[in-house]
């Protein structure tokens, strides 16, 4: 750090000691001569990092500001129009609900249900429905909105896309090996269906990596939808396709959507 005229705050110093099972280690760490004593938890890029990883404390506190800025909202929500308060309500929840929420792949299901009540909560607010009120319709006929699984699958999709067409940084792209480039698994079926190699690991912690979520979201697409190659037509296809997965009471055809994406 000195040599590149840098300078360690000690004020400003987190440490995190990440362990499975609450067997935290409890040493502190000497940096620069000056001894960083571990948090339970860190702020990093706006995400609040627990020592379990299970960001549980990230869930509450999002939730919380979420249901704050819902309550402003709508004590002047009869002021405004339907659009207006459908662009209030995108701008300070939606936006703040999507934000990093790819982290939350594979990670268990009680902390992606806080996330999807307060997308219930924003859907009440702008349409103007009751608490008792039944909200899918809301969501799925009048917003169109993606159940929060759903949009966390569409974001690592979307990243994998970016990565098997050089629109990723270069350690994702790493990361996104076809099956088809190797030689040992050339002749597999899923070789010349655009599979992508997952690695194997033992532990379900290690499912929530890109290295395994990410590839094992991007398998599960139809093949006509990881074959496309522009970019606007493959998020279109990717969540009409997401879509019918949030609510499978609705038909879905790939076909279908790829030829009206081309008219």
């Amino acid at each position: 750090m000195a040599s590149n005229c840098l300078l360690l705050s000690h004020q400003k110093t987190d440490l995190l000691w990440c362990s499975r099972g609450g067997s935290q280690a409890a040493s502190e760490l000497i940096l620069d001569g000056s001894p960083v004593q571990p948090s339970s938890h860190v702020r990093d890029l706006g995400v609040q990092f627990d020592d379990d990883l299970l960001l549980k404390k990230h869930a509450d506190q999002l939730t919380g500001r979420c249901y704050s800025q819902l309550r402003r909202i709508r004590s002047c929500r009869r002021a405004m129009m339907h659009e207006s308060a459908k662009t209030v309500v995108n701008s300070l929840v939606v936006s703040k609900v999507d934000c990093c929420n790819s982290l939350l792949a594979a990670c268990i299901q009680a902390q992606t249900d806080k996330l999807q009540r307060v997308l219930n909560c924003a859907a009440r607010v702008i349409l103007g429905g009751s608490k008792y009120d039944n909200v899918t319709p809301l969501i799925r006929d009048d917003l169109h909105w993606l159940r929060v699984p759903e949009h966390i699958m569409f974001k690592l999709c979307l990243l994998a896309y970016k990565a098997l067409h050089g629109l990723a940084p270069v350690y994702i792209k790493s990361l996104c090996v076809p099956v088809s480039s190797s030689i040992a698994r050339s002749l597999l079926r899923s070789a010349s269906r655009g599979h992508l190699i997952v690695p194997c690991t033992r532990l379900e912690f290690s499912k929530r990596a890109f290295a395994f979520a990410g590839l094992t979201a991007w398998n599960s697409l139809p093949d006509i939808i990881r074959s496309t190659e522009s970019i606007n037509t493959f998020k279109r296809l990717l969540k009409s396709f997401l879509f019918s997965v949030s609510y499978p009471g609705l038909s879905f055809s790939v076909t279908a959507c790829y030829t009206s994406s081309l008219c």
